[in-house]
C-alpha cells in the first residue's frame, strides 16, 4: 500500500486543531477549488455550462458551523450549489452523495477527536473517500501553487439549499434493512453527544425498541468527552443498570459501533466482524469467504476465523485501506477494531448504525444473546499507548526505540506481538503490545513509550 503523502489530508481527510492549523480560509478555499473543479474538463464534466451540485454534513462541534459555511461559501463563489443536511452522520452523506447523484459530498467532522479539532471529509461521487490525486489538486490551491479560480458573478453565483430531506431518506433506509420487530428488547445507545445524537434513536424507536440514551446533549463542547466508543464505560453503566438486553455506542460522526452485551461486557470492532461474517456466511454472502482487517486487529480475533473456517486479509490502519482491499478483491465485509464496520452490500464507509441493526438481526433470527455469539472470540490482552511527537517518522525509526521493541519482543517470546505505528489523524505515534496478561502489556507498552517521550516528544 502507498504511503499517503499529502500536506493537509491524511487517512481521513484534512483534520486539525479548529481555528489553528484548520481555519475558516482553508475551509474556504477547499469549497473553491471543488465548486471549480467539477465544473472544468479535468474532472470530466464538459467545462461550458456544467453547474456542480455539492452535499455538505456536519457534527456537532462548535466549529463546525463555522467550517460549513466557510466551504458553502467557497463552494457558492465558485459557480456551484451546495446542499446542506446540517447535523448528520458521515454515512448519511456518503449514502446521499451517491444516492442523489451529488459530484461529491463534504462532511465536517473530525470523529473520534476532541471538540478543539475538526477536519474536512471529502467523499466522491461513488460515496468513497476522495483520491490522492485530487486531494494533491486542492493542497496545491490551499498553498497558492495553482493559478487563481475565477469567481461566479451575476446568476452563476451558486445556491445553498436546504437538503434535510436527504437525511430523512438515509433513516428511511436504515429502517428499511431491517427484518425484525424490535418491540421486545431494550437496547441502549451512547450517541458521544455527536452526529448521532437524534439519528440513532429515531431508527430504533420506529423499529419498536425500548431505547434508553446517553450522550445525547450536545453543546458544541462535549462532543466525545467522557461518552461514544472511546469512553465505553457509561454505556456499560447504562446497560448494567437499567438491565438492557445489548448496548451501542457511536462516535461523534457515527461511522463507528462498539457493543457491550447484556452482562455490560464489551464487544469491540473484532468480534462484531467475527459475528457478522458468520453471519453473512450463513446467507451465501461472504465473498472469497473472507474478512478484511488491519494489523491492529487482535491475535485472538484471527485464530477465531480460523477456528470457524473464514479467511482473513490484513491492510494497513485506516478504514480507507480496508475498504480499497475489499473493493479490489470484491470481499464483503472488511473493519477495525475501534468498530469500523464495512459491509459493502450495504454502505461504501463505516457505518455504525448500521452496524449496530445487523448486530440486533442477528440476536433477533438466532434468539441468542450477544453474549453467547460473542463467546467464540477469545482476545488476547492488548494495551495501546499514544504518544505525542515532534517528527513520527524520525521517532519510529530510532534506532534506540527499536531496540527497547526488539527487547521487549524478546521477552514476550511466541505469545504476543509489539505493534509500532504512526498516526494517520494526530501528531502521534502508537505503540501497541499484546501478551499473556493486561499487566504485562502495560509494563512494555510503557517501557517503549516512555523511550520515545525522552527523545521525541513535544
Amino acid at each position: 500500500m502507498i504511503e499517503i503523502k499529502n500536506k493537509y489530508f491524511g487517512t481521513d481527510g484534512f483534520r486539525g486543531e479548529a481555528g489553528k492549523s484548520l481555519t475558516s480560509m482553508h475551509a474556504y478555499k477547499v469549497g473553491r477549488f471543488l465548486g471549480w473543479y467539477y465544473s472544468s474538463a479535468i474532472s470530466g464534466h464538459d467545462a461550458h455550462g456544467y453547474r456542480p451540485r455539492i452535499v455538505i454534513g456536519k457534527d456537532t462541534r462548535r466549529s463546525s458551523y463555522m467550517l460549513e459555511y466557510a466551504v458553502a461559501a467557497g463552494i457558492t463563489a465558485s459557480g456551484a450549489d451546495a446542499y446542506m443536511l446540517h447535523v448528520t452522520t458521515t454515512p448519511s452523506v456518503s449514502y446521499v452523495t451517491r444516492l442523489d447523484g451529488f459530484d461529491c459530498g463534504i462532511m465536517i467532522t473530525a470523529s473520534h477527536n476532541p471538540f478543539f479539532d475538526n477536519g474536512i471529509k471529502v467523499i466522491n461521487r461513488y460515496g468513497e473517500k476522495l483520491d490522492d490525486k485530487t486531494t494533491s489538486l486542492i493542497e496545491g490551491y490551499i498553498d497558492g501553487e495553482s493559478e487563481e479560480i475565477p469567481l461566479a458573478s451575476g446568476d452563476k453565483i451558486g445556491c445553498i439549499v436546504d437538503y434535510v430531506s436527504g437525511r430523512n431518506r438515509y433513516l428511511g433506509y436504515l429502517i428499511s434493512l431491517a427484518s425484525n420487530s424490535y418491540k421486545k428488547l431494550r437496547i441502549g445507545l451512547d450517541c458521544a453527544n455527536g452526529a448521532a445524537w437524534m439519528i440513532a434513536k429515531n431508527v430504533f424507536d420506529a423499529l419498536g425498541a425500548t431505547v434508553y440514551v446517553t450522550g445525547a446533549a450536545p453543546d458544541g463542547l462535549n462532543i466525545n468527552k467522557n461518552c461514544g466508543s472511546t469512553h465505553i464505560e457509561n454505556l456499560q453503566r447504562l446497560v448494567k443498570s437499567e438491565h438492557l438486553d445489548l448496548g451501542f455506542a457511536f462516535d461523534g460522526d457515527a461511522d463507528r459501533c462498539i457493543a457491550v452485551d447484556e452482562n455490560g461486557n464489551v464487544v469491540d470492532g473484532d468480534c462484531i466482524m467475527y459475528i457478522l461474517a458468520k453471519r453473512l456466511r450463513a446467507r451465501g454472502m461472504l465473498s472469497g469467504n473472507t474478512v478484511v482487517a488491519t494489523v491492529m486487529s487482535n491475535s485472538g480475533f484471527f485464530n477465531s476465523l480460523k477456528r470457524a473456517g473464514i479467511d482473513c486479509v490484513q491492510t494497513t490502519v485506516g478504514d480507507r485501506f480496508v475498504y480499497e482491499c475489499m473493493q479490489e478483491n470484491d470481499y464483503s465485509i472488511g473493519g477495525e477494531q475501534s468498530g469500523h464496520i464495512i459491509l459493502k452490500k450495504y454502505a461504501t464507509t463505516g457505518d455504525g448504525i448500521l452496524t449496530a441493526i445487523m448486530l440486533t438481526e442477528e440476536v433477533c433470527d438466532t434468539k441468542t444473546s450477544l453474549s453467547k455469539l460473542a463467546e467464540p472470540v477469545t482476545l488476547y490482552p492488548q494495551y495501546t499507548v499514544s504518544v505525542k511527537v515532534e517528527n513520527k517518522d524520525a521517532a519510529l525509526g530510532d534506532n534506540a526505540v527499536l531496540d527497547e521493541k526488539a527487547a521487549v519482543e524478546k521477552l514476550i517470546g511466541g505469545n504476543g506481538r509489539v505493534l509500532l505505528r504512526k498516526s494517520g489523524t494526530e501528531p502521534v505515534v502508537r505503540v501497541m503490545v499484546e501478551c499473556e496478561s493486561d499487566a504485562l502489556c502495560r509494563q512494555f507498552a510503557g517501557q517503549i513509550a516512555d523511550v520515545i517521550r525522552k527523545r521525541h516528544s513535544v
